[in-house]
């Protein structure tokens, strides 16, 4: 063998091979990563765009965003206009035509997910309502079963020679989901009818599986600020109705919230609607846990101080 040959060999050996590669997952929020990585295992990369702790309404382009596109084999949106102000631009800029819409490389997670309050019209004075249905379908572990199954059946599509690790790993994670599932109903117990109010409209999903019951929203209509008249007229509801908990995202000012709070005696809670929205969130499993403890323990401060 030639000096030439030997070292085009060595250097054969080094490079990893098409098949030990690992899928490369670009997703706009951490909760379908999480997902992702339940069913892909060892074999993907799962990045995200949206941090758990922000807005994912609304998301600030940045280079390294396009970076990750680029190099992407399947890109997962949450879809139902949640990312329409900037995941349809980032994927033209990053010019990686497999991961565009109707190209294999492309999964819109809500397809075959239960989508509730689809309106029946839509006008500039309903404020930022999605057209399509609202967006934040994920917070139903019925529905992060569908989106598992679904990103399971992509990925074996795209990486057919572990297509029996990727069933594997969704049976494992269907299996574990239903325990879950089971323990999180036995939990929600004592929410079973009990009334909040929450800032923005993101949990009918979570609200309708654990049995809470959304009377109002700090926000008079979706992205819309409450006026003081709004304001006044909730907090007397809040006290006709006994309403004892005030439910509010991460990344909305809790200035407002607390004020309300205070003025009739309720309770706030900062609930996380993501994966990553706090540190101990890491996993999906770990959001409904995270976020049942939260409201049962406010629930249980309110009961003592009443």
């Amino acid at each position: 063998m030639s000096k030439t040959k030997a070292l085009l060999a060595a250097a054969l050996c080094v490079l990893p091979s098409l098949s030990s590669a690992k899928i490369q997952i670009v997703t706009t929020t951490e909760d379908l990563a999480a997902l992702a990585r339940e069913v892909g295992g060892g074999q993907v990369e799962a990045q995200t765009i949206a941090k758990g702790y922000e807005d994912p309404h609304f998301v600030q382009a940045k280079p390294s965003y396009l970076l990750k596109l680029k190099r992407a084999d399947l890109f997962i949106q949450v879809g139902l206009e949640l990312e329409v102000a900037w995941a349809g631009a980032l994927l033209t800029s990053a010019r990686n035509t497999n991961i565009i819409p109707g190209n294999p490389g492309f999964l819109d997670a809500s397809e075959s997910c239960e989508v509730l309050e689809k309106p029946q019209s839509v006008d500039r004075s309903l404020g930022d309502v999605h057209p399509l249905g609202n967006p934040h379908y994920w917070l139903d572990p019925a529905n992060g079963r569908i989106i598992a199954s679904r990103i399971a059946q992509r990925l074996e599509e795209i990486d057919s020679s572990h297509a029996a690790e990727y069933r594997s790993n969704l049976a494992a994670f269907e299996k574990r989901l239903n325990e879950k599932s089971r323990e999180w109903a036995l939990l929600a117990q004592p929410l079973k009818g009990l009334g909040v109010v929450t800032y923005h409209n993101s949990w009918p999903n979570f609200a309708r599986r654990f049995g809470l019951r959304v009377v109002n929203f700090i926000e008079p209509r979706p992205g819309i600020p409450p006026s003081p008249a709004h304001v006044q007229s909730l907090e007397k509801q809040m006290a006709r109705e006994k309403i004892a908990l005030i439910l509010v995202e991460p990344y909305f000012d809790d200035k407002l919230p607390r004020k309300i709070a205070e003025d009739t005696g309720a309770h706030l809670v900062i609930l996380p609607p993501s994966v990553g929205a706090v540190p101990d969130i890491k996993t999906y499993f770990g959001l409904f846990d995270h976020d049942l403890k939260l409201i049962l323990g406010a629930l249980g401060k309110s009961a003592a101080k009443s």
